[in-house]
């Protein structure tokens, strides 16, 4: 009997030391595969999705980790630590443009009920949306209308993380928040990669990955077109805003752009993939020689040499103010920072064009003019 009684002591002990049972993941699909995007992983599970968001400030930890469960499926058991959200995504606020116009490009506009600073929507799906009431103004990023969210019953927000900041009162409500991670990735075609994620929030997969392929092929194809170039221009790009000229480091998002182009970036020995504060001197000194100078600006009346140098009479010490060769980017007419984010080729295409003409003898720009 004690015999007995110690089999049973043993079995007991054995079982209570067992594991709880974990999450199995399965066959990843080739789509899965995260080709360019530092900024999030893909892994699949039996009953959910779970997509781990990398804090872009610090690699080596996890800023989120999204827990994609379907709608009207019982909630898994074995989730790990994360926040579960229930795809496909319905009644969501959006705080910028970029996202508004990645949803409307995945047939999901219609799951948009709030945006936040909506003067700068130029998607005719969201300023319809807004016009008919459809979509409510939530007021500045920086500070929703949290009460509207509230009342309109938003389930989502999705919203761009910034360092040592955080989304005030919209945390507070419990409302969970889909941080979007995708502007700080240094590769144009990892930002674009960054479509694939949207896209599983909305069981668009397919159509995700096929915008995203179709993006990567065109891309690709430039880029090599551009190597064909015999000369790499030097290229200077923005103006000053109030004391300082802001100059994108080497490894950023515009510096990979300029060399994708084949152009010849005046500031590559900058490190970094942030933007260093510079003295105008500074730039002038290293920059006045610059073959070709791009800058982007939002306002109702055309930029000309004439209103630049208005603005601030020794940018005409430049070479490429005194050879006419300033390319601009009226960004309040033209759909530049909707569309570049999730087809970087439209900007690729652009690019090659203002430094090798030549390769492109019968395009018409998209986004950049030569100032008049």
């Amino acid at each position: 009997m004690k015999h007995f009684v110690s089999i049973c002591f043993i079995l007991l002990v054995a079982a209570c030391s067992q594991p709880a049972k974990q999450a199995t993941s399965v066959q990843a699909n080739d789509s899965d595969t995260i080709r360019y995007a530092t900024g999030f992983t893909v892994e699949r599970f039996d009953d959910f999705i779970s997509v781990e968001v990398i804090d872009p400030w610090n690699t080596t930890q996890v800023l989120q980790r999204y827990l994609l469960v379907e709608r009207g499926q019982a909630l898994p058991g074995n989730l790990p630590k994360g926040t579960v959200v229930r795809v496909p995504l319905r009644k969501i606020a959006v705080y910028t443009s970029v996202h508004a116009s990645i949803i409307d490009q995945l047939g999901e506009a219609d799951k948009i009920i709030g945006v936040c600073e909506p003067q700068y929507m130029d998607s005719p799906t969201i300023q319809e949306g807004l016009q008919s009431g459809r979509i409510v103004d939530l007021g500045m990023a920086t500070s929703p209308n949290v009460e509207k969210m509230i009342d309109i019953d938003v389930e989502y927000i999705i919203a761009s993380p910034f360092q040592n900041s955080n989304y005030g009162q919209a945390e507070k409500i419990g409302i969970p928040i889909i941080e979007a991670a995708d502007y700080m990735e240094p590769l144009p075609l990892g930002r674009a990669e960054w479509g694939r994620f949207y896209g599983l929030l909305f069981q668009k997969e397919a159509m995700a990955d096929s915008i995203f392929r179709d993006t990567e092929e065109r891309y690709l194809a430039l880029k090599s077109l551009a190597k064909t170039a015999t000369k790499y221009p030097t290229v200077l790009s923005e103006k000053r805003y109030g004391s300082f000229w802001y100059i994108s480091g080497n490894d950023s998002y515009i510096a990979h752009f300029f060399k994708d182009a084949s152009a010849d970036y005046i500031f590559k020995d900058i490190p970094g993939s942030g933007s260093t504060p510079l003295a105008f001197e500074t730039v002038l000194d290293q920059a006045m020689h610059a073959d070709i100078w791009l800058m982007k600006y939002n306002q109702t009346d055309e930029m000309t040499y004439k209103s630049l140098r208005d603005e601030y009479t020794p940018y005409e010490n430049f070479d490429a103010w005194k050879n006419r060769n300033i390319y601009t980017c009226n960004t309040g007419k033209v759909p530049y920072y909707e569309e570049f984010p999730i087809h970087p080729d439209y900007l690729l295409e652009d690019l090659i064009w203002v430094f090798h003409p030549e390769l492109l003898p019968d395009y018409t720009p998209r986004y950049y003019q030569k100032m008049e």
